[in-house]
């Protein structure tokens, strides 16, 4: 994947998790990274990690769900780069555990404007540069539970599905202009944003009981599918959803 190093690339939610998983993976193949999070001492040590691989790391605050942080974001990227090859839709929120017909409205907006919103506003802002350019590649990270309703994760189900649905239509869209939009929809992993589905007896051996590989996966699990949706390996591959799940769907 050298065609990789050089390359400008964006991954949100980058403090932790798969998000900061797929940044280290990014830096290691030579690309330049900006990192996003809601705090800069979260995002700091991250960047000073990627700067020790040999990147050029650009870490910025930004709320997902903030539609002025967002902009600040894209304006910050272009002056220090010129645009962005690669984007990776990684931020997301989860707020509640509740059943869909009794989760608030005021935290059903919350969980789209960030794992919906967020993404579309940032693909609206950054697809132009790269219908220029003639190429670019757009990664959602979706979840299964946008294909499979998840216990007690309605509302987060729901904006995984839109997510997902969303890349297909970007797809289409996008796809005569040089630019590729696929997803990918990790099974269970474990992150700080997960912790109370493995933490929960009862949610834990829902999502593991039909697991082949018989345990949960870990964030760099996942770097690899980044990797290959973010280069030319996977230069005849649109509008589709890579499931990493330990082979739940099998």
């Amino acid at each position: 994947m050298k065609d990789l190093e050089g390359k400008r690339a964006l991954v949100t939610g980058a403090g932790r998790g798969i998000g900061k998983a797929i940044a280290h993976g990014f830096a290691g193949a030579g690309m330049k990274v900006a990192i996003t999070g809601r705090k800069l001492e979260t995002l700091e040590p991250v960047a000073e990690s990627l700067r020790s691989q040999g990147s050029e790391v650009l870490p910025v605050v930004c709320h997902n769900g903030r539609e002025e942080d967002r902009e600040n974001l894209v304006d910050l990227l272009i002056k220090a780069w010129g645009g962005i090859d690669v984007l990776v839709n990684n931020a997301a929120t989860n707020p509640v555990m509740t059943p869909l017909a009794e989760t608030g409205l005021e935290a059903w907006d919350k969980i789209h404007s960030v794992n919906v919103t967020g993404p579309l506003s940032l693909v609206q802002k950054i697809a132009p540069g790269m219908v220029r350019q003639g190429t670019g590649s757009i990664i959602n990270i979706a979840s299964v539970a946008g294909i499979e309703p998840a216990p007690g994760l309605g509302a987060h189900s729901v904006s995984k599905a839109a997510l997902i649905m969303m890349t297909k239509v970007l797809a289409r869209e996008l796809g005569g202009k040089g630019i590729r939009c696929n997803a990918i929809a990790p099974g269970l992993i474990e992150t700080r944003f997960s912790a109370a589905l493995i933490e929960s007896k009862s949610h834990y051996e829902h999502f593991i009981r039909n697991v082949p590989l018989g345990r949960h996966g870990q964030s760099e699990e996942i770097v690899g599918a980044a990797l290959f949706l973010a280069s030319q390996a996977s230069s005849y591959m649109t509008g589709q959803v890579l499931v990493i799940d330990g082979g739940g769907r099998v």
